[in-house]
């Protein structure tokens, strides 16, 4: 079937070019300014946006959906924002049924059409950023610049990674091809070869609380541009962004002249267990997932008729053996365990440090000297309940609490975390980081991921068993980053080839304005899917390659 262009196609095209190549030269680049301020943005859009999400609140969320019977309200806000928007609720058999009649016409109308759509899409949030940014503020605790830059800039350059990767894949082999055979003496045999990108069936993507959009946008994207209908299910406790981003997808496909059920919101009732239901569909034939190591290797192991992508959880590691600026390690690491109140799946947990101490630019430091600069960072960051807010945001939920309790009775508090009183949301629960000194014994400890503010200091015999513990832990729990500080290339290059065995990606010296737990769209990968933490990257080929087949017809000239 000849694929007919699409008038979005053309609108797009040039962003779509620049994004190619930016995943072929993996050097800096950005389509979306991650900057919040007005002469980026305009002076009304900011409290344009701050509008239009508080006329969410205590409302029916506008969005029209088949088989919708009742609204739900599950959202409590870290920082303690009256939320109580209702959200259609539908079951499982209308969401399923709806999206897998939309997918035909989705499929027949090319890889040009749907990529200039997702793109208008992408376009049309970005036009809602300060929108989208509130409602990642007000479900996960970010801090609002976290979660514009975050939750709005850097998850839509995501997105477009993934439709970047998509369609370069779609488009590798041509959509036709005429084939001629010699035949001795008589005429060639000569055919006609027509190629069919055709999509696996109905995705799922399953969203977290503390990253709801960055998490779920790699996968949406990747699935719906190469012609696949989305359900998309929120974590309750964020269901705001993924609600925003589902009704601003249904309105382009609308104008677009598709079916706006190629993207759908589940809702889902207190204890409804919506993503098992839904992960068990013989028609969900692609599962994106973020979230606990418990439900990842659940879905991998029955949702059997499915290509399942996973992230979970982690132990991520930095091994330090000396560094030529002490200052400026401390600072970097304890920004780190600052930011998002260590809620990232990024943030180190385990700082590996020699028990006899480093060596620095100033001087020999001892263990002791070496997590007392760290710990100095991170109480000068949150010394100011003003200033702290900005960079710890909120406790996203219970979960967190209860572990930070747990480890007040583990090993030798160097820093004890704190609560710190909110000056704007008097009902934010704000903790700041704790970090605990452990010794190479205690594997059973610091061996297992406690997601949140907490970090171990442990001391290890040398630099080499710092690197063992790296491939032990890395290797039997995974890890999304890990980082390394060392003066000498040959411990680099020991702890690269540790980090290559693991399968965790290395970041090496950073002291200034780059972290550990931040990636950069189309330069970074995020995951590497070579380590349990997580079966897939965010972005590569692999990552969508496996969201469509190539089916071929032929025909005789």
């Amino acid at each position: 079937m000849t694929e007919t262009p699409h008038p979005l196609y053309a609108t797009h095209a040039d962003t779509l070019a620049r994004a190619l190549t930016a995943i072929t030269e993996r050097g800096y680049w950005s389509a979306f300014p991650e900057s919040p301020s007005p002469r980026v943005y305009g002076e009304t859009a900011a409290a344009e946006g701050e509008a239009a999400f508080r006329a969410y609140l205590d409302a029916d969320f506008p969005l029209d959906q088949p088989g919708t019977t009742g609204r739900v309200a599950t959202e409590a806000s870290p920082l303690g924002i009256d939320l109580g928007v209702r959200y259609p609720h539908g079951t499982a058999d209308a969401l399923i049924g709806a999206a897998t009649a939309a997918l035909p016409a989705w499929r027949d109308a090319g890889p040009q059409a749907r990529a200039g759509v997702c793109l208008e899409i992408l376009a049309r949030l970005h036009r809602h950023i300060f929108e989208l940014a509130n409602a990642v503020h007000a479900t996960s605790g970010q801090a609002f610049v976290m979660a514009f830059q975050a939750g709005g800039a850097h998850a839509l350059d995501r997105a477009l990674e993934a439709i970047a990767y998509a369609y370069a894949e779609m488009t590798r082999h041509p959509g036709t091809a005429e084939w001629e055979k010699p035949a001795g003496k008589g005429d060639p045999l000569r055919m006609v070869k027509t190629f069919h990108v055709v999509p696996r069936g109905v995705a799922l993507v399953i969203g977290c609380n503390t990253f709801p959009t960055w998490n779920s946008y790699p996968g949406l994207f990747a699935s719906l541009v190469t012609g696949n209908p989305v359900v998309v299910k929120p974590h309750p406790g964020a269901v705001l962004p993924l609600a925003v981003t589902v009704r601003y997808a249904r309105e382009v496909l609308a104008e677009a002249g598709f079916d706006p059920n190629l993207v759908l919101l589940a809702a889902e009732e207190p204890g409804e267990k919506l993503a098992t239901t839904l992960a068990l569909r013989p028609e969900v034939r692609i599962i994106d997932f973020t979230g606990s190591t418990e439900y990842g290797d659940w879905l991998e192991d029955n949702a059997r008729q499915a290509a399942v992508y996973t992230e979970k959880a982690g132990v991520n590691t930095i091994v330090v053996d000396s560094t030529g600026d002490f200052a400026g390690m401390c600072r970097n690491i304890g920004f780190s365990l600052t930011l998002y109140s260590g809620q990232m799946c990024t943030t180190p947990q385990n700082i590996l440090i020699p028990t006899a101490g480093i060596e620095t630019d100033q001087g020999h430091k001892t263990f002791d000297e070496v997590a007392a600069g760290i710990a100095g960072v991170v109480e000068k960051l949150t010394g100011d309940p003003a200033r702290a807010v900005e960079f710890t945001g909120a406790i996203v939920n219970e979960g967190v609490l209860a572990r930070l309790d747990e480890v007040a009775g583990v090993g030798e508090v160097v820093l004890a975390s704190r609560t710190v009183e909110h000056p704007t949301y008097p009902g934010a629960v704000v903790r700041t980081p704790t970090i605990v000194r452990l010794g190479a014994d205690a594997a059973s400890t610091y061996g297992r991921e406690w997601f949140g503010p907490i970090s171990f200091a442990i001391a290890t015999d040398s630099t080499a068993h710092s690197l063992e513990i790296l491939r032990e832990t890395v290797g039997e729990r995974g890890a999304l980053t890990a980082a390394v500080y060392a003066t000498d290339e040959k411990v680099l290059d020991a702890a690269e080839s540790a980090a290559v065995d693991a399968g965790v990606h290395l970041s090496c010296n950073l002291t200034g304005g780059v972290f550990v737990n931040q990636s950069a769209a189309f330069s970074d990968f995020h995951a590497s899917g070579a380590n349990p933490a997580a079966n897939a990257a965010l972005t590569d080929g692999a990552y969508v390659a496996s969201r469509f087949r190539v089916v071929q017809s032929r025909r005789h000239v």
